[in-house]
């Protein structure tokens, strides 16, 4: 069965990283369903908070899938407070297409925080050192590019557009799940997923 989920993402890396995690979960918890996401939309989170900007890439976003599946918006609340900003958020995605199963996810700072949360399971991958552990609150990093790059042997730097889509492939689902936001990603995503394979079945 195959199913279409139209991403709306923020940062450069998203655009591979963010429909291998989907395709990750649902190959552990939804073996039977394939996932088709059509190349995600690319938005800058500060034109997506203004008024009409994030109607206008959820109607985008529909139309790439023909109005059938689902729709997943993320990005970084940077400073706003995401129990705040994600509902008003999705109540505006909904307005515009409440007929369409829509998630919207703010990570705390930005997505590399969840490696960071992860980060044991991610030593020795791209470049990182082998002695890495997790901080104690990894979403509280203002930097998580940065605490990657500061990890990284022979003066190498993290590369989003490179290193992101390679991470989110292998780090930890389980263990980044300690991080409150992700916990909430990761169920997200599942409910997503559980909605739409009803609607195949039905």
């Amino acid at each position: 069965m195959t199913v279409k989920v139209s991403c709306i993402v923020e940062g450069e890396g998203d655009v591979a990283a963010v429909p291998l995690l989907i395709r990750r979960i649902a190959a552990e918890l939804y073996p039977e369903l394939a996932i088709d996401t059509p190349r995600p939309i690319r938005v800058h989170r500060n034109q997506v908070v203004q008024p009409d900007k994030l109607e206008q890439e959820v109607e985008l976003a529909a139309r790439r899938i023909g109005g059938q599946g689902a729709i997943f918006i993320i990005l970084d609340s940077d400073d706003d407070c995401p129990a705040e900003l994600g509902p008003v958020l999705l109540e505006r995605a909904l307005r515009t297409h409440g007929n369409l199963p829509i998630v919207v996810v703010l990570a705390k700072r930005e997505f590399e925080a969840w490696f960071l949360a992860a980060a044991e399971s991610i030593r020795g991958r791209r470049g990182l050192r082998n002695d890495i552990h997790s901080p104690d609150d990894p979403e509280a990093i203002r930097d998580a590019k940065g605490w990657l790059s500061g990890r990284m042997e022979n003066d190498r730097k993290y590369h989003e557009k490179r290193d992101q889509p390679a991470l989110a492939a292998s780090f930890d689902l389980e263990q980044a799940r300690q991080a409150d936001l992700f916990d909430k990603c990761y169920r997200d995503i599942v409910r997503l997923l559980e909605e739409l394979q009803k609607a195949v079945i039905q």
